[in-house]
């Protein structure tokens, strides 16, 4: 993350994770780095490859790779797309080398799985020529969520994930909706940066370019200013002062009116685009949800798919309400409605563990 790290030792041979941990509030990546190697040392497991997940690889990478001094030097290229994400990627991949020199690691992009976006999808409406000059296009994010749930979606109906058509929606502090078509990512909501599409904990989601202008212009805001309050001060913490769901449900039932307000201004956005994007492919096989809230919270895939009969979508409101941290079907229409827990780490590691 951009102040923490999370790792995960997992046995791809059998999916189980064999130790796991989130490090955070330490002055550098290079000294949760050491921590991890103390827990690392303590467990005696021996690694045979790292893997890292980098956020931003732009269009340089449609696939995991193998790091080599090259691809390091891409990833720091790419740090004005990801600027609070690519330097403690990078961090933790220069920490590994010296710890494991022997060690192949890999670097699995968040953005790679969006590689497969036709152009009408990824490019943005403004001049040609300086849009590509300066790489500005939709890249999306939370790639490898959308990969493993859209494939695991596909395997528990029974279809040939060459043939999967959804709408997946990874609903969290961060969320991006993925319009999956024949089983690869059609369009995302997140765009050049995770500050596009949703509305999120402290992210603005999409709003119209010009408020920015006019926050510059009329507000006396500078360019940082704008910049830390999209990414850091919007969103739902911008609408109720609560960036948490749980939070946020919690003053919503006690009358509070800008939380209600801010779920309200949340599950529309969502609807906004599970609509558009189903739109876009087409005759869907399934709507996914996933991340803490997606997974977690009936209550708003409730209000995300009321409503949507003439779409194919209908809640069963008893399987919904149920909670569960396995796979299940959550509808009686004809589209079928999943909640998909998420496990990034291990399609991070599987992924990585092909090249190795």
């Amino acid at each position: 993350g951009s102040s923490s790290l999370k790792y995960q030792v997992i046995d791809v041979d059998s999916d189980e994770s064999l130790l796991s941990g989130t490090i955070e509030r330490v002055e550098s990546h290079e000294e949760a780095f050491s921590q991890m190697l103390e827990k690392l040392r303590e467990s005696e497991i021996s690694p045979v490859a790292l893997a890292h997940r980098v956020v931003h690889g732009g269009d340089k990478f449609a696939e995991p790779v193998v790091i080599t001094a090259e691809v390091e030097k891409t990833i720091e290229d790419l740090i004005p797309l990801a600027p609070l994400h690519n330097p403690g990627n990078l961090a933790g991949i220069k920490a590994g080398e010296r710890a494991f020199p022997d060690l192949r690691q890999v670097a699995v992009f968040d953005t790679a799985f969006h590689q497969s976006m036709p152009e009408s999808s990824y490019r943005y409406a403004i001049d040609l020529e300086l849009a590509k000059r300066l790489g500005v296009r939709k890249y999306g994010f939370h790639g490898s969520s959308h990969s493993f749930v859209s494939r695991k979606a596909a395997e528990f109906l029974g279809i040939d994930l060459a043939n999967f058509n959804a709408v997946v929606l990874h609903l969290g502090n961060g969320a991006s909706v993925c319009a999956v078509k024949n089983g690869k990512s059609f369009d995302t909501s997140m765009g050049l940066t995770p500050l596009a599409g949703l509305v999120m904990g402290s992210r603005s989601g999409d709003i119209d370019p010009a408020v920015i202008f006019y926050l510059i212009r009329e507000g006396k805001l500078s360019v940082e200013q704008v910049d830390e309050l999209l990414n850091k001060k919007s969103g739902l913490l911008g609408l109720s002062g609560v960036s948490d769901f749980r939070d946020l449900d919690a003053k919503a039932n006690s009358g509070d009116k800008s939380a209600q307000l801010a779920i309200d201004v949340f599950v529309e956005r969502a609807r906004q685009y599970l609509g558009g994007y189903i739109a876009r492919v087409g005759k869907v096989d399934a709507v996914i949800f996933t991340g803490g809230i997606g997974e977690n919270n009936s209550g708003v895939r409730a209000r995300i798919c009321a409503g949507l009969d003439a779409m194919g979508i209908s809640l069963a409101t008893s399987t919904n309400q149920e909670q569960s941290k396995q796979i299940r079907k959550i509808s009686d229409g004809k589209v079928a409605v999943l909640v998909v827990p998420t496990n990034e780490e291990l399609e991070i590691a599987t992924q990585a563990a092909k090249l190795i």
